[in-house]
């Protein structure tokens, strides 16, 4: 049986991560899977949540970063903590990416012509303006990487794209994924409204990320170095320092 990974980055999201602990479960049933919930330097209670469901559920695990790193840093942390699965799946915490969709990604990505699968982003989501800069970012992302155009951080990857992003230590895991020159394919999927709280990227934020990833595969593409999958696994940084753990591997 294939056996999933689906990662996780955390901050301030202690009130959606039992439901989406729940509903991944529902989603997944029947399949040999497990969440890693990746604790950004979180100071608002998120981590004490994350390691009661792992207490709770041998199939969740927890790793703690002592610095916050950001989003991206934090999925490919929680990517390179995950070897032993076949398929990875990374997801946000706020359950704005239906944890229903991952059996879509998954069987999408089964089907064997692809090695990524995105969950193309469709619905009214967030605000408009927020709508319309994001679209702005992904449609220049595509034009640099040969990403589909509504490619966000909610995907499924084989292995060899992983072992790329990995090895990329890339700003974006999504612009990483698109320079590792792998087949990849979106398939549509409705987003939902934030259900608790605001979005912890203020709109500096998402611009100054922005900025910086687009630069990132600007360079890459003028030096023609395509994200080869050379390294197995990421190389940690003084920053990233797992704190605690879940439970070891789930019983599969």
């Amino acid at each position: 049986m294939t056996r999933v990974a689906v990662v996780v980055p955390v901050y301030r999201n202690a009130a959606t991560l039992p439901a989406l602990a729940a509903r991944l479960g529902a989603a997944l049933d029947g399949r040999d899977w497990r969440l890693r919930l990746v604790v950004d330097a979180c100071p608002s209670g998120s981590a004490e949540v994350a390691l009661r469901l792992a207490a709770d559920h041998p199939r969740v695990a927890v790793t703690g970063l002592t610095v916050n790193v950001g989003q991206h840093a934090a999925l490919r942390q929680g990517l390179a903590d995950e070897p032993d699965a076949d398929v990875w799946v990374c997801m946000d915490a706020d359950l704005q990416d239906p944890p229903e969709a991952v059996p879509l990604l998954l069987d999408r990505l089964a089907v064997g012509d692809v090695e990524a699968v995105f969950a193309g982003r469709r619905g009214a989501y967030e605000s408009w303006a927020r709508r319309v800069t994001g679209g702005l970012h992904r449609r220049v992302a595509a034009r640099l990487t040969g990403l589909p155009p509504d490619a966000g951080a909610f995907l499924a990857l084989g292995p060899r794209v992983r072992a790329a992003v990995l090895a990329a230590d890339a700003p974006s895991v999504v612009l990483a994924v698109g320079l590792a020159r792998r087949p990849v394919t979106s398939v549509p999927v409705v987003r939902d409204p934030r259900p608790e709280g605001r979005s912890a990227w203020t709109a500096r934020a998402r611009l100054r990320q922005s900025v910086r990833s687009l630069w990132w595969a600007l360079r890459r593409r003028w030096s023609g170095r395509a994200v080869r999958p050379d390294a197995e696994e990421a190389r940690e940084s003084p920053a990233v320092r797992r704190v605690g753990t879940g439970p070891g591997p789930a019983q599969r």
